[in-house]
């Protein structure tokens, strides 16, 4: 629905607040802002299809900015905070954004930053040397439509746990902008409506929750947006709102459940209809606790930024398939082979969904190319199954796995299995150098009480393993860190940890590499080898 139209019927009606502080921005000033927004992009030159980036907080103003952007008919690039002034200057100019937008929160970054491509940047809350301010140049804007309105859409970025991120990119709707582009997936799929209160948990410059937020935004949903993800305070706004839908990962449900049980039940969260995760596998004992607290109000999903497929699952469903992510409701999926050949049920290979939404990488025909197959099938570079009844189990990315000795070993069971030690809090299982068999099993383990950690706590975590999953899947070693490299949506930034690893064995090894990239991707092209020694 168009915002003017949203203004128009309920001008008082919060369309979004933040969690912690209060703060409510009104429909009618979203309208408002965001139609001065596109008068000021169109003021600066920008025309449809070109691209704006900003790198944001969850602050009050980037909602306003991403829909003023979409209206119109821009290109917008939300980037994580979380990266530094290299990563964040290499996303600004692959993306070829003509504006940058930050905040004074991201001076540290923001003040290092080259933006040598970019005509002019602009800050909130206060301003540096090198930035305008965005609120002085917005004031002098009419709060009117824009004469050529159109829609715009956003183009972010892979979080970069296997390599560079790299742009997604589709081509802009023809359809007018507000208008209604056909079935609504979420009133459709999770019975959402415009009286429903919807909660985003995690940061806002993720596909997920952008997309979601816009799109709930759109039906009239009032929005509660957290600044930042905490077990307690997300169980406190559930109560204090009477939220009704909200999207979560999977660490989200393992911080919530490692609360003491006191505080953890003492939150009411009767008001829930619709509790969606996505972006990571589930561990079943997760899921399990999860279903018997909130009740069969959990429904999952499988897809990417891509938009490429959509695989949904409820709780009923669930609760008759563990593990699986669902069945597809758009484009038929098929598993593959080595060889290019489909699989049948119950035989793992990479997953490829048929007839997808078109979409490229960015600058990256190379990649674009790697995602497609002869059929011209696409993937996300995930590996998985279907059962019998077409439902989907996720096994691993591809990219993870683990060739021990010349076994295939995907280290995702591995972690969904520490994961419910009540020693643990996080956990990551990777691929380690070894001399005889090329790789082994390394599992690095941030505990709940860093007093456990110890040689006792290893022992009793690779026992924990050996007694459930088969013993060359469990890890030969358990290192200790006090926090894992997590991307705020719950994605792990596994290369990370992977890295220290592998750079001081091989730094003696005649290999065709000058640092760590380079180090990486020679390490991936040698994966079907037995060993990596050259």
């Amino acid at each position: 629905m168009h915002p003017g139209e949203l203004a128009a019927r309920n001008p008082e009606k919060p369309a979004y607040i933040i969690a912690e502080t209060g703060q409510a921005i009104t429909f009618k000033q979203l309208d408002d802002v965001s139609m001065q927004a596109s008068q000021l992009f169109r003021k600066l030159g920008l025309k449809r299809g070109d691209h704006v980036a900003f790198m944001l907080e969850n602050h009050p103003a980037l909602l306003q900015i991403a829909l003023g952007a979409q209206r119109a008919g821009l290109y917008f690039t939300a980037i994580s905070y979380r990266l530094q002034e290299e990563e964040v200057d290499y996303i600004v100019t692959d993306c070829q954004a003509r504006f940058f937008i930050t905040s004074r929160a991201q001076q540290a970054v923001a003040e290092k930053m080259n933006l040598q491509n970019c005509e002019k940047a602009f800050m909130l809350d206060g301003v540096i040397a090198g930035f305008e301010s965005f609120e002085a140049a917005l004031v002098e804007m009419p709060a009117e439509k824009i004469a050529d309105e159109s829609t715009g859409i956003s183009m972010l970025y892979s979080s970069g746990t296997t390599g560079l991120p790299k742009g997604v990119f589709k081509s802009l709707p023809e359809e007018p902008f507000g208008a209604d582009a056909g079935p609504n997936l979420f009133a459709m799929l999770y019975g959402a409506t415009d009286e429903s209160i919807y909660l985003s948990p995690a940061p806002l410059y993720h596909s997920a929750p952008l997309t979601f937020t816009m799109g709930f935004l759109a039906m009239g949903t009032t929005c509660v947006v957290m600044q930042h993800f905490e077990a307690e305070t997300a169980l406190k706004a559930i109560e204090t709102y009477k939220v009704t839908h909200s999207q979560w990962v999977p660490t989200m449900f393992i911080r919530m459940l490692k609360l003491d049980e006191a505080d953890r039940l003492k939150y009411d969260v009767s008001s829930l209809e619709c509790a969606i995760h996505a972006a990571a596998p589930c561990p079943i004992p997760i899921k399990e606790q999860m279903i018997e607290w909130w009740g069969s109000v959990i429904n999952e999903y499988y897809a990417g930024s891509e938009g490429n497929g959509f695989v949904a699952i409820n709780s009923e469903q669930w609760l008759t398939h563990k593990g699986s992510v669902g069945q597809s409701l758009l484009s038929p999926v098929h598993i593959v082979g080595e060889d290019g050949e489909v699989l049948p049920p119950g035989e793992s290979g990479t997953i490829y969904f048929e007839g997808g939404g078109e979409f490229e990488y960015f600058n990256d025909d190379e990649k674009t190319q790697e995602s497609r197959n002869s059929e011209g099938w696409s993937t996300l570079g995930d590996v998985g199954y279907l059962d019998e009844e077409g439902f989907l189990y996720l096994t691993d990315r591809k990219s993870f796995m683990i060739i021990s000795g010349g076994v295939n070993i995907y280290p995702q069971e591995t972690e969904n299995l520490l994961v419910t030690h009540p020693k643990v809090m996080d956990v990551a299982v990777f691929g380690a150098p070894n001399e005889e068999f090329g790789e082994e099993v390394k599992a690095v383990v941030q505990p709940k009480n860093w007093q456990d950690v110890g040689p006792a706590l290893q022992a009793e975590l690779i026992d924990f393993c050996r007694e459930n999953i088969s013993h060359i899947k469990c890890p030969r070693s358990v290192d200790f860190e006090k926090e894992l490299p997590r991307h705020p949506t719950g994605k792990l930034y596994k290369r990370l940890l992977r890295e220290k690893y592998w750079e001081g064995p091989m730094a003696g090894w005649n290999l065709p590499v000058k640092g760590r990239s380079d180090l990486l991707a020679f390490w991936c092209q040698q994966r079907g080898q037995r060993s990596l020694r050259v």
